[in-house]
């Protein structure tokens, strides 16, 4: 892997490219990487991956003891029937 340094970043990219590197939990390096990669056409698009926020005001709704009566019938219904499979 190669090493390339880049001279003469004036202090307002700098610090937005440090702004937006924080903001996507990322390091400096790793977004100026993937926004070279995507500018000369080498960035692959991830397929796949996209996100669903449909069911998010699910999240955490559960109690204990529903979490428990379901997690028992998922439990269930994972069981192999053994006079099924021979």
């Amino acid at each position: 892997m190669s090493n390339l340094s880049i001279r003469g970043i004036d202090p307002e990219l700098a610090t937005t490219l440090k702004q937006q590197a924080q903001a996507s939990g990322k390091s400096v390096n790793q977004l100026v990487l993937e926004v070279l990669k995507e500018h000369v056409g080498l960035h692959k698009k991830k397929q796949f991956t996209q996100e669903y926020h449909d069911l998010d005001f699910l999240f955490g709704q559960w109690t204990e003891s529903e979490f428990q009566q379901i997690q028992g019938k998922i439990d269930q219904e994972s069981q192999i029937d053994d006079e099924l499979w021979q």
